[in-house]
């Protein structure tokens, strides 16, 4: 990274685990009121129990990055899952979401990507659950002060993700854009991303960093990020023109722009 790179990165990390441990402050820790949402959202779905230590997860594997280091790509998931949220990760897409990303990128050494040390994964929101669908529950059962956690939140790493695209100067990409849609989950997420975009100048002017990087495709559990590639792929294009051309199109299709 450059000085200005490293700087502005180094000012985003340090300002997300900032708002993470006060946002777990709010919640009153792995005993307060949203933990017990969590594990009560957990048990009406039917996962198994499991010791819920992180609320609200910053993922650590920020902290490793160095000013020496080359970030190629953000990749934005949904949110931290069981794995990601236990005391001795904190870190996100660890479980096997994470090892299929990697496993993409290992396969395809030609993108000029290690997912382990030249992307830089974040969430559209901090705020755990054992499953992403499970965020619905607690929206439903944590009244107001949970609305305005969540919400809050989602927009904050929107805005402060989309920043931090634009100061590095690399590709921005949103795995897993289902809830993404207007009444979704991270509809606001959607709403501030958007916002920050607005009238921004595409890649034509030979920026990176600019909307045109930022793309949506399937998420990678469930193997769907490969899955879509293959069944949209046009063979007679590259990996990379495909990956652009798939993002893109999801990326109209879902957010309208």
């Amino acid at each position: 990274m450059t000085n200005e790179q490293w700087h502005a990165f180094a000012a985003f990390r340090d300002a997300f685990r900032s708002r993470c441990e006060a946002w777990e402050r709010d919640a009153g820790g792995p005993t307060g009121w949203l933990a017990a949402l969590q594990r009560e959202a957990a048990a009406r779905d039917g996962t198994p129990a499991y010791p819920l230590q992180t609320p609200i997860v910053y993922n650590r594997a920020l902290d490793d990055v160095g000013r020496e280091g080359i970030v190629s790509l953000i990749v934005v998931g949904d949110n931290p899952g069981k794995d990601e949220q236990l005391e001795k990760n904190r870190r996100y897409l660890v479980g096997q979401a994470g090892k299929l990303g990697d496993g993409f990128f290992r396969r395809n050494p030609g993108l000029g990507v290690d997912f382990r040390k030249n992307v830089i994964i974040l969430n559209k929101t901090p705020i755990h659950s054992a499953k992403t669908k499970q965020l619905a529950f607690l929206r439903r059962e944590g009244g107001e002060r949970f609305d305005a956690l969540f919400d809050g939140s989602q927009r904050w790493m929107a805005r402060e993700t989309a920043a931090l695209q634009k100061d590095l100067g690399c590709g921005l990409w949103l795995v897993g854009y289902g809830e993404l849609r207007e009444k979704g989950l991270f509809a606001s997420y959607a709403q501030e991303l958007g916002r920050e975009y607005a009238g921004a100048v595409g890649a034509a002017n030979g920026e990176a960093g600019t909307r045109d990087d930022v793309r949506l495709y399937q998420h990678f559990s469930m193997n769907r990020f490969t899955i879509d590639l293959g069944e949209r792929g046009n063979p007679s294009l590259s990996l990379g023109e495909n990956l652009r051309v798939i993002g893109l199109a999801h990326r109209a299709e879902i957010l309208g722009w």
